[in-house]
């Protein structure tokens, strides 16, 4: 049975080649006679995949060099918690532009350890595009999520703010350049755009790990990790090992100018199938439709079912919505190749021709 198309929003699909390689190596990992998985992380063998991962991923995303970039375990979900706990007094404020369920939880969640705010949300409507923000400048911190995930809702760019920005970028870290100067606190799960799940990426201003707000344990505060490059514990190797794979196989593609060309591609493919048709629809406001995750409706829901049924027959997998909204979703990181879009709706159309 040959490899199908992998729509998953999460943990999602990954470069065959760097499979392939993963494969080769699982038994005999370069020199060491053992799996990569059984090596020390304090091997100094390791220690070299962990700095080159984290060169690679400078290099890719352009990081100042006065900013931390930490390899941590947890999930994007626990640093809701751990980004105003290591920010933040108790007392302070911090603002928080909702457009969508992801935001919706980090507040919730921030809401336990520090006051929270939310300062403009389009919640309302069904969080269909992106709303206005009204920012306290005497804010701790503004938190956005740049792409949900569920909703299908991107900023394309950031609102203005007088306080540093804290971004959650599960879902659209590595997918085209941006300018990391403009962010505070950048954070992802690993398992969309990075590797497999099991490894969270956070990059963070040195300048906002000065003083401490709070008295942590030290296995939560990101200037032990720091101190300790990332392995104040025991890390997630083979996750770390597989990201690292991940980041060379981006610039084997030609860096993230080039991914974000393709991405955008691959976006307007399929969008474009959609609007073109009136068997299915995208809820989202077109300046605020996410490169990275479509959502779509059929125009009778009682065909989804068989929908999603030829779709895994013709080897296209993942693509039932979240249950929070239900309809279709096809998420195109960036391992999704543009053949993979191409097949998908070629299905969508031939399946509308034939239950339209």
């Amino acid at each position: 049975m040959s490899r199908a198309f992998n729509f998953s929003a999460g943990p999602a699909i990954l470069p065959e080649s760097v499979l392939q390689q993963a494969q080769q190596e699982l038994l005999e990992w370069g020199d060491c006679r053992a799996s990569v998985m059984e090596i020390s992380h304090r091997d100094k063998a390791f220690v070299d995949v962990a700095a080159r991962a984290e060169a690679n991923l400078r290099q890719l995303m352009g990081i100042p060099e006065s900013y931390k970039v930490l390899f941590l375990q947890g999930g994007a979900t626990q640093q809701f918690a751990l980004i105003p706990m290591n920010l933040c007094a108790p007392e302070q404020q911090v603002d928080f532009l909702l457009t969508g369920h992801w935001g919706e939880k980090a507040l919730k969640e921030a809401g336990k350890v520090v006051n929270t705010r939310v300062c403009g949300s389009d919640a309302e409507r069904g969080y269909r595009g992106l709303p206005a923000a009204e920012i306290d400048p005497q804010a701790a911190f503004l938190h956005v999520t740049p792409n949900e995930t569920i909703h299908g809702v991107e900023m394309h760019s950031l609102p203005d703010s007088p306080v540093p920005i804290v971004a959650d970028m599960s879902s659209t870290i590595l997918s085209r350049p941006l300018d990391v100067s403009q962010y505070g606190v950048i954070y992802a799960g690993a398992q969309k755009n990075i590797g497999p799940s099991g490894l969270t990426v956070l990059i963070v201003d040195e300048a906002l790990l000065g003083e401490r707000k709070r008295s942590l344990p030290d296995i939560f505060d990101y200037r032990k990790h720091a101190a300790a490059d990332s392995m104040l514990n025991t890390p997630p190797t083979f996750a770390w090992y597989l990201a690292g794979l991940v980041f060379e196989w981006l610039q084997a593609q030609g860096g993230l100018q080039a991914m974000g060309e393709r991405n955008a591609r691959k976006a307007q493919m399929l969008y474009d199938a959609i609007d073109g048709s009136d068997f299915y629809r995208n809820p989202v406001d077109p300046n605020a439709r996410s490169w990275m995750n479509v959502p779509f409706t059929l125009a009778d829901d009682a065909l989804d079912k068989p929908f999603l049924a030829g779709a895994v027959e013709r080897g296209l997998l993942g693509l039932k919505g979240h249950r929070a909204v239900g309809g279709m979703r096809a998420s195109i990181y960036n391992a999704m190749p543009e053949a993979g879009v191409q097949a998908l709706v070629d299905y969508m159309h031939e399946f509308a021709a034939s239950h339209g």
